[in-house]
């Protein structure tokens, strides 16, 4: 009974190990589509919780990124299925959306410090100019003796 158990253990250890790759869709996306898709995939599903012009939540953003690659679902899901099952393929592809991502995170973050700065210049200059203009008006106000 003891052989029995162990055998069916080893059997049942070695038909777990699956290396499935399927077979190649006729409509896959390109690798280098692919990374951009996943990239703006990301975006989408991330502005899914902040509030659009219209003060609207919750909105579905990923039609309009199936609309932009002109592709839809279905030929995205074959794709990504088809890419998970090459793992190596997979994973270079989400790096290199994750890196795209992380540049673009850093170029927009230097653009939001530098208009910040001008930002706070243009209100010192203000309060400059303001605290001058008032000295002017208490001058022009002050009686002449």
């Amino acid at each position: 009974m003891k052989n029995l158990c162990f055998y069916f253990g080893i059997l049942f250890l070695f038909s777990c190990t699956s290396n499935t790759i399927l077979e190649k869709p006729k409509n896959l996306i390109p690798k280098d589509s692919m990374s951009l898709l996943i990239e703006e995939m990301m975006i989408a599903s991330s502005s899914k919780f902040i509030k659009n012009k219209f003060q609207e939540n919750d909105v579905n953003y990923m039609t309009l990124v199936y609309e932009r690659f002109k592709i839809d679902s279905l030929r995205f899901q074959e794709s990504n299925l088809y890419y998970i099952s090459k793992i190596d393929d997979y994973q270079k592809i989400i790096e290199k959306a994750t890196q795209s991502l992380e540049a673009k995170k850093a170029f927009y973050g230097s653009q939001k410090t530098r208009l910040d700065s001008l930002r706070k210049d243009s209100i010192k200059k203000i309060k400059t100019n303001a605290k001058l203009l008032d000295s002017v008006k208490k001058l022009e106000l002050a009686p002449i003796q």
